[in-house]
């Protein structure tokens, strides 16, 4: 158990929803920042902070023995050097404040590797947050499956919208999809664990699928039958406006992430299954997992409109 609270940055973003509640219940003392404490409604104790104002960042901190990092840019053309700024800032104030550890949750591909400009700024983040001194402890994933996460938004509205699927290159990239209930297990699992501290850990589920195969077996499993045309020339540029076209994924978000599909993103080092050892969910039991939170999500809101 960490001794003292434990700061959660992104606490109403779509992972930073799921965790605060997640600690909560195994015994931590949360910090919810976010830059709307009024209107925040969630587990833990809503505090006000932006990680793009760095003077507001210390009285967040103050006190805290951890922090979680899940914020991040992408929806701003300068995304890189916003991301730089902001972690530089936090993992600067967290050393003032005496934080013991952060925890970050990144992108997975070789550092070898010609990134993509996202996954390249996430591995970057990872070194900005330690710069100071706190021992970071970084979770590199690829897709998150859940309701609400942008690439399984991409791909379920894909299923959804379109009988026939214009396929780019990166249809064919393989990745290892993980579901976001086991990224929290993961992030909770290493929090205050001394094995932990430092280290940099690849997480994926239990299958590495290109992303035609995950289309396909969304489709299966949503009821319905999808072709893929393969089109080899369609560019990131011409890909992430097609997005746009056919799904409601913010256009610069989308481009971010398309430019980050022609990456091979897979777990090539196992190190966190003996840290925080369990079995991951399978990606069709993660996708059925997200339908039907997103069909309660839907009843909810039909229930309260009348």
């Amino acid at each position: 158990m960490v001794d003292g609270p434990v700061l959660v940055t992104g606490a109403t973003g779509f992972v930073g929803r799921r965790l605060c509640p997640a600690l909560e219940e195994a015994g931590h003392d949360v910090r919810a920042m976010t830059r709307h404490p009024d209107g925040y409604d969630g587990a833990g104790t809503a505090v006000y902070a932006d990680v793009h104002d760095a003077d507001t960042l210390p009285e967040a901190l103050a006190g805290c023995r951890a922090a979680y990092y899940l914020v991040h840019s992408l929806g701003s053309k300068d995304f890189e050097r916003l991301d730089h700024d902001a972690a530089k800032a936090f993992g600067k104030a967290a050393a003032d404040a005496g934080v013991e550890q952060i925890v970050y949750l990144g992108g997975l591909g070789r550092d070898d590797d010609d990134l993509s400009p996202h996954l390249r700024s996430r591995h970057e983040v990872e070194g900005l947050l330690g710069d100071a001194g706190v021992p970071v402890t970084v979770l590199r994933a690829a897709i998150l499956i859940g309701h609400g996460s942008v690439s399984w938004e991409i791909t379920r509205q894909l299923v959804e919208h379109l009988p026939a699927m214009i396929a780019p290159r990166w249809v064919n990239t393989r990745t290892q999809p993980i579901a976001v209930d086991d990224v929290v297990r993961y992030l909770v699992g290493v929090l205050g664990n001394e094995e932990a501290l430092g280290r940099v850990f690849e997480v994926g589920g239990p299958e590495v699928l290109r992303y035609a195969t995950m289309l396909r077996r969304a489709a299966k499993i949503m009821g319905r039958t999808r072709v893929l045309v393969p089109v080899p020339l369609l560019s990131p540029g011409l890909s992430s406006r097609w997005l746009g076209l056919v799904t409601d994924v913010d256009s610069q978000t989308g481009r971010s992430l398309v430019d980050s599909m022609s990456n091979e993103v897979v777990v090539r080092d196992t190190g966190i299954r003996t840290v925080v050892p369990f079995e991951p969910k399978s990606y069709d039991e993660a996708v059925r997992q997200a339908l039907a939170e997103r069909e309660r999500e839907l009843q909810t809101v039909d229930e309260r409109t009348g």
